[in-house]
């Protein structure tokens, strides 16, 4: 008998191509209406912004969207695991300072001034994981506790004055270290992209970490067993994984990242500016957030928060460019920010519903 025949005998009616219309429609809005989004700012900015096309326009965006991007991918770890990092800010500043000051002050390579803000960066993280599943100290409660803790440190060593080659201590010597060469060229040096130098190094830190991040999380068993324990940490607990271990690991790669994005923020300086981390924090969150819209993953995701990282620069270099008021600029990216998470999060319960 057919299977297109129910029990009672009767023939059942096919669905017609137009009742299954609407599902495609929705299947196509969540996948692909935050890129679509995307493409669109691009197109009205290069319209109404005198110069956003431009090359400059591209270098700054590339250059915003690296710093974004490698402290946001460091966050997405931590939501991946049920969890939150709000240090990553004071982590990149207290990196970009403690860079300044092993090349400036203590006059150290910068092989030494890397090493020890790549160790500076995993110690923090560790603390914050410990504080987290050894101390059952909420994610939120414990990373803002050492966002403040950093904020006041970072500033001891130079009596709060940022780091530059011949400033006066607070002891009134003069530092007399200078940058390495080597440090600035991580920050400065930029690669031909369609014939021109448009491309910075930080922007190849960020495809290489993204890469990495992406692979780590998707495809091998402890980046599953990391998504599990987002999902259901009890579950995956029951199953033998080491909720503890997972957990702690994810706020150590969170902290070396916003180390790296430190870091390479001092190179692009060429100082340790004690204030440019301010904004750092919002910036990332807001990008990992958004990267749960791309292609309808409604997830933390490594690709999704690359492409919320040039979302952000695109929207904030935009709004520069059309000298639209630096305290309006907040305000917009928030709402952009609400309206993708929406527009996401209430499809797919529509398409799960089958609405």
């Amino acid at each position: 008998m057919s299977t297109d025949v129910q029990n009672n005998g009767v023939a059942a009616k096919p669905k017609a191509p137009a009742e299954r219309a609407p599902s495609s429609a929705l299947d196509l809005a969540i996948r692909y209406g935050f890129l679509a989004l995307l493409v669109g700012l691009a197109i009205f900015f290069s319209i109404f912004a005198n110069g956003f096309a431009g090359p400059r326009s591209a270098v700054f965006i590339f250059q915003s969207v690296a710093m974004t991007g490698i402290l946001a991918l460091g966050v997405t770890c931590t939501l991946v695991v049920g969890g939150f990092d709000l240090s990553i800010g004071s982590v990149a500043t207290s990196a970009m300072m403690l860079a300044a000051y092993m090349m400036v002050v203590l006059e150290q390579p910068a092989a030494v001034a890397i090493v020890a803000c790549l160790v500076m960066g995993a110690f923090i993280g560790l603390v914050n994981g410990i504080l987290i599943v050894r101390f059952k100290v909420p994610d939120l409660l414990a990373t803002l506790g050492m966002m403040f803790l950093l904020v006041g440190l970072q500033r001891i060593p130079t009596a709060g004055r940022s780091i530059s080659t011949g400033m006066v201590l607070p002891d009134g010597s003069t530092a007399g270290g200078t940058f390495d060469p080597f440090f600035l060229t991580m920050g400065r040096h930029r690669f031909d992209f369609f014939l021109e130098k448009l491309l910075p190094i930080p922007v190849v830190f960020l495809v290489v970490i993204a890469i990495l991040i992406w692979i780590f999380l998707e495809t091998t068993r402890h980046g599953r067993l990391m998504y599990a324990i987002g999902s259901n940490e009890r579950a995956a607990a029951l199953t033998g994984t080491n909720v503890k271990r997972y957990k702690i690991t994810a706020y150590m790669i969170s902290g070396v990242l916003a180390s790296v994005a430190g870091m390479l923020l001092a190179a692009r300086l060429g100082r340790g500016d004690i204030a440019s981390g301010t904004n750092l924090l919002l910036d990332a969150v807001a990008a990992s957030l958004i990267g749960f819209a791309v292609l309808g993953a409604a997830k933390p995701n490594a690709f999704g928060t690359a492409m919320g990282a040039l979302f952000v620069g695109i929207l904030l270099q935009g709004l520069t460019m059309m000298n639209a008021p630096y305290y309006t600029q907040d305000f917009i990216k928030g709402a952009v920010l609400v309206i993708a998470l929406v527009f996401t999060f209430s499809l797919s319960a529509r398409k799960a519903g089958g609405h």
